[in-house]
């Protein structure tokens, strides 16, 4: 099939600035599709039918299916694979019916204002997501390059990061890019004053750490402090053993079963980028605690599942890992198991000797790892140290061939 549908980048300086080939593209669709700024920009001599975005976006996504193999041209901000509408079109259409043509995205245009290699830089977006995802990335000498989400989220922006410590923060607020509105204000985050900025803006921060301000390495075992939690924590030497049993990889999903206070899936979600996982909880209390330390670490993404396993393991997207924490059975274990693909990973962290029994079990028919891991850590004795043991954690870990 012939490369039907087009995505057409749109910069600020709109369509004088479009190539001859995006405006054929443009001028050819029988449907234009894209939001109300992008369409007003077009000129009366295009003559195709003109829609704005639907909410939610799928209505829209569907109403450009039934065009398949008719002419129909989507206008973009900037480049449509970066954080863009592009991205969400794959997923429905192939690309070798696409023909994309992206301007240069805000973060190109941001780090050319500022001379900042962009290679360096944290590029993030807040536009229809949490704000709390910026507070995955803080620490002294970061630059991050953040799309915000209208003209309320620099302010926001700035006193998050004054609560956090990070109050000395350098930000460049960017209006309007490569417009004739485009104007560049600075201040740092604890002074800024601005009410409210234009809505098309992009955010640069300089993250300058002050007194009291908390970085956490994205490398698994944050200390325990780092976690709110009711005593059910896996302790960060275990933790870090965990992680590295579970291999996590760029894309992928775990599921955390009985996740406590969520500790591992958390750590899972900050290590690598588009990282996906559901935290299984039965217990209200700490489903409340995973929601407060996923935003507190900047992984507002976590999906918290209330219910108990097995049962609760019925109908989720499919693991490329899964953790068995809270209580383990016959049952789910073998669920756990068969919603794995072939390189999927399943580890087990035990303390009971019924558990240690189960594990050995599952080891015997499903191969894989056990590992005794004991832990002491120095503790004062009167005016001395002295070792105190951790409860012994027995761990199973098999990869699925």
């Amino acid at each position: 099939m012939s490369r039907w549908l087009s995505i057409v980048g749109l910069g600020e300086g709109g369509w004088p600035e479009l190539s001859a080939l995006g405006r054929s593209l443009v001028e050819g669709a029988e449907l234009i599709i894209g939001g109300e700024r992008h369409l007003a920009m077009l000129p009366p001599s295009v003559q195709g039918r003109r829609l704005g975005w639907a909410s939610p976006l799928s209505r829209t996504v569907e109403e450009i299916v039934v065009q398949r193999g008719r002419p129909v041209a989507v206008l973009a901000t900037g480049d449509p694979m970066h954080f863009g509408i592009g991205v969400t079109l794959t997923r429905t259409v192939p690309v070798s019916e696409m023909l994309m043509l992206p301007a240069p995205s805000a973060f190109s245009l941001a780090a050319a204002r500022l001379g900042w290699p962009l290679a360096e830089c944290e590029c993030l977006t807040v536009h229809g997501r949490p704000l709390a995802r910026v507070a995955g990335f803080l620490h002294h000498g970061a630059r991050l390059l953040v799309l915000s989400h209208d003209g309320d989220t620099p302010g926001r922006i700035a006193a998050e990061l004054t609560r956090r410590g990070f109050g000395r923060s350098k930000i460049f607020l960017l209006e309007h890019m490569g417009g004739q509105k485009e104007q560049i204000l600075e201040a740092t985050a604890d002074d800024w004053n601005i009410e409210r900025t234009a809505d098309l803006n992009t955010l640069a921060i300089e993250s300058r750490a002050g007194p009291g301000a908390v970085s956490f390495p994205r490398l698994p075992g944050l200390p325990d402090e780092a976690f709110q939690h009711d005593g059910q924590l896996t302790k960060r030497e275990v933790r870090a053993a965990t992680l590295a049993a579970l291999a996590p990889l760029p894309g992928q999903r775990l599921w955390d079963v009985g996740a406590g206070c969520g500790s591992i899936a958390i750590e899972w979600l900050r290590a690598g980028r588009d990282m996906k996982a559901i935290a299984i909880e039965s217990d209200a209390q700490r489903r409340s605690l995973i929601a407060e330390n996923a935003c507190a670490l900047g992984t507002p993404e976590i999906e918290i599942l209330a219910g108990e396993a097995p049962q609760a393991l019925a109908n989720l997207a499919p693991p490329d890992a899964v953790f068995i924490g809270g209580g383990i059975s016959e049952e789910v274990v073998q669920r756990g198991w068969a919603a794995l693909p072939a390189g999927g990973r399943l580890v087990a962290n035990v303390v009971t000797v019924e558990g240690e029994a189960c594990v050995a079990d599952h080891r015997e028919a499903l191969g894989g790892t056990l590992t005794r891991i004991a832990v002491s850590r120095a503790e004062p004795i009167g005016a001395r140290l002295g070792w105190r043991p951790m409860m012994p954690v027995t761990q199973w870990a098999a990869v699925k061939r």
